[in-house]
């Protein structure tokens, strides 16, 4: 196995908790799963942003803290990770929600939590246009989610794409699936399968599926 830890990233509505899901299942490896659900502030915030989101970003970085920190002491039958999220989005979401002063705040313990943290060994990022991303959550008929703008999606993914670009820590695979299905297309999802098993130079690599 070329990656011990494999995180699955994209924006809101992209499908990376679907594909973490598979892939641990036909890897037969630890799956982790980012426990969004238990954060009692995101429905506030998505009502309130600005009243809202410094806890909300406060707890989300926490929850993904613990998470990763006790990785190392689970199943050491399971060494494999696959994970539907990476620490670092913790950043990337908080640059796109916070003031400047809370901003501060939150980079001070952001930076002490992540130099104890491990990096995953191959990050894919599944890209999704902002109309692909919509239809996707109108889908799911998550209540708090259904008044998510463009503007927001978009600013998310642009500091995703700006972030992993300019990253030189592990390699980044990048896979459009604005026009694809891979839940329903079994072809789709072996060709996603396939390219996570081919070694990558750090740095972003394109693919088209």
């Amino acid at each position: 196995m070329l990656y011990s830890h494999i995180a699955i990233e994209g924006n809101i509505g992209s499908g990376k908790t679907t594909l973490a899901t598979m892939l641990a299942n036909e890897m037969d490896a630890r799956l982790v799963l980012e426990q969004f659900a238990d954060n009692p502030f995101l429905p506030k915030f998505y009502s309130d942003p600005e009243k809202h989101a410094f806890p909300l970003e406060l707890f989300f970085m926490a929850e993904r803290y613990h998470q990763l920190k006790n990785l190392k002491e689970q199943d050491l039958f399971k060494p494999q990770i696959v994970s539907d999220y990476f620490f670092v989005k913790s950043k990337l979401f908080a640059q796109n929600n916070l003031k400047k002063d809370e901003m501060q705040l939150f980079n001070r313990l952001f930076d002490i939590m992540l130099s104890s943290l491990s990096k995953p060994d191959l990050l894919v990022y599944l890209y999704s246009d902002v109309v692909r991303l919509q239809q996707n959550i109108k889908n799911r008929g998550r209540d708090f989610e259904q008044n998510i703008s463009d503007e927001y999606l978009q600013n998310i993914q642009d500091k995703y794409l700006d972030f992993l670009r300019k990253q030189s820590d592990f390699p980044v695979l990048l896979l459009d699936v604005t026009n694809v299905d891979f839940v329903a297309d079994k072809n789709i999802y072996d060709k996603i399968s396939e390219l996570i098993f081919v070694e990558y130079s750090v740095g972003v690599t394109n693919e088209a599926l």
